[in-house]
């Protein structure tokens, strides 16, 4: 009995042995590694859709501060553009999370479908996307990781290259044309979360970034500009706000803005006054819609709803250029209680944490077709544009919340009150996409220094890190610098030094 039970057991081990073998391959294969090809690579491009929400650090405590909508007067972590100072906790946050949460995505499914005819579509939706990143990445800091970003997975590249903006953009171009073109009706549907697989969606907002970047380009290379912005209005750009490139937020996954203007620095962020005063003084509809003020409100806690005013009347927005030890005596002299008693953006509505994330829309796009047409590069017609362009973004707040809708009669008194003036166009269209632009702080930085509107006073604040008015591009952050320092440095020699005075190619 023993032995049989002995041959027995080993029986048992051999087929336990030789079923191991059967089963080696499947059993070593990691069925939930996002990079293996088990994983559908619509899921990592669905990653890269909503990791492209930018992130507070440099849209808040920078940009918005550098075109004056947004200041605090408080210091440490959250100081930035309200000194003019390179914070380098701050400035690079939106590299971080775009080249680990972007970038890495759009490359991964890149190289995962780009051999495939099948996912052709889905192919050309992830370089549509990888296009709008790396032009706000190049537009933020300069010369980047380009061609060889991406492909630590595929091609194990770790420490990429820097690329100067120069090489940059005309790739851009070529990319965003060649992705539009591709898109098949008959191919593959992409079932992403963006558009639902629209291509016709795909297809203009394709054409609506290379209307930006053309524009981007009028002061560097104007023949250049004058045929990409011709090209993709030809193409077809967006046509109403049901075309929008916007990200969609709730609860679960919440706009980055949400946590500060409702997090620890909920009562440390004021609408500037210069933004406050301009729509005040054009009786824009736009500022019952964005601000709200606590009047008398003495301290954080005294901010509540009880108190809470949307009249435009009411609204008193923050100077530039105060600290904590010196806006106390300015709320003293206008009569406020304190500080917390200046105008805030309205944090349950454009502010809470559901709030969708405008990428690139309708209106900015009307917009800059208005300044085309001024330009004499499109056949359309600059003033209607400029109408529609000013229409739509009014028409786009209702997104956030119904509580902030305007009302059509109101938009309509508004248009038919501040029709384009032909002699003063340049700055009426660009002084409009400021507005179109709030909280999108990458487009607005950009098309400011661009554009050199609005006519902005410079920030007074004593003590600055910057010889010149105003900061141009944000520095790269310190780990980048650690690790790729031999790739910084080499761009550096050429862009120059990286601090927040050094301009980016197109503003040169």
């Amino acid at each position: 009995m023993k032995n049989r039970a002995s041959i027995f057991l080993v029986l048992a081990l051999i087929l336990s042995v030789l079923s191991c073998e059967k089963d080696f391959d499947e059993i070593n294969t990691n069925t939930v590694d996002p990079t293996s090809e088990s994983v559908d690579a619509v899921y990592v491009l669905n990653n890269a859709i909503i990791g492209l929400s930018f992130p507070s650090g440099t849209n808040i405590y920078y940009e918005a501060g550098v075109v004056q909508q947004i200041v605090t007067p408080n210091s440490g972590f959250v100081s930035g553009a309200n000194y003019n100072q390179d914070n380098r906790n701050n400035t690079g946050n939106l590299w971080d999370s775009y080249y680990q949460n972007v970038i890495k995505h759009t490359g991964d499914v890149i190289g995962q479908v780009q051999d495939d005819p099948e996912q052709g579509n889905l192919y050309n939706i992830a370089r549509i996307i990888e296009a709008y990143a790396f032009m706000v990445l190049t537009d933020t800091y300069g010369e980047i990781p380009y061609f060889e970003a991406g492909r630590g997975f595929s091609d194990q590249i770790v420490l990429p290259v820097y690329d100067p903006q120069s090489n940059i953009y005309p790739d851009l171009i070529n990319e965003l044309k060649e992705a539009v073109a591709a898109l098949n009706d008959s191919g593959d549907t992409v079932s992403e979360v963006m558009y639902g697989g629209d291509l016709s969606k795909w297809r203009k907002l394709g054409n609506s970034l290379l209307v930006r970047i053309g524009m981007r380009l009028s002061n560097v290379d104007s023949a250049l500009a004058q045929q990409t912005v011709q090209d993709a209005f030809t193409g077809g750009v967006m046509e109403s706000n049901e075309d929008n490139f916007v990200i969609r937020h709730d609860n679960n996954f919440v706009n980055p803005f949400g946590n500060t203007f409702n997090g620890t620095e909920a009562n440390n962020f004021y609408l500037v006054d210069g933004f406050v005063n301009f729509l005040f003084d054009k009786d824009d509809p736009r500022l019952a819609a964005i601000a709200i003020r606590y009047i008398g409100a003495a301290s954080g806690p005294e901010q509540v709803i009880e108190i809470g005013s949307k009249d435009p009347t009411d609204q008193i927005g923050m100077p530039m250029g105060h600290d904590n030890s010196s806006i106390g005596a300015v709320a003293t002299d206008l009569g406020l209680a304190s500080f917390y008693d200046f105008t805030q953006l309205d944090r349950f509505t454009m502010g809470a944490n559901s709030a969708p994330m405008f990428l690139c829309t309708y209106g900015q796009t009307q917009l800059l077709l208005a300044e085309a047409a001024t330009n004499g590069w499109t056949g359309g017609n600059a003033a209607e544009h400029y109408a529609d362009g000013i229409r739509a973004h009014m028409e786009q707040l209702a997104d956030y919340s119904a509580d902030i809708a305007i009302p059509t009669a109101d938009i309509d008194d508004f248009v038919a009150a501040n029709p384009l003036d032909a002699g003063n166009a340049i700055e009426e269209i660009n002084n409009q996409y400021w507005v179109a632009s709030f909280l999108n702080g990458p487009e607005a930085f950009a098309n400011f220094r661009r554009s050199g509107y609005p006519d902005l006073t410079p920030n007074p604040y004593p003590g600055q890190d910057i010889t010149g008015d105003f900061i141009n591009r944000l520095t790269y952050p310190s780990a980048e610098i650690a690790v790729n320092k031999e790739n910084v440095d080499a761009a550096i020699s050429r862009m120059g030094p990286d601090n927040l005075d050094t301009k980016v190619w197109w503003d040169n």
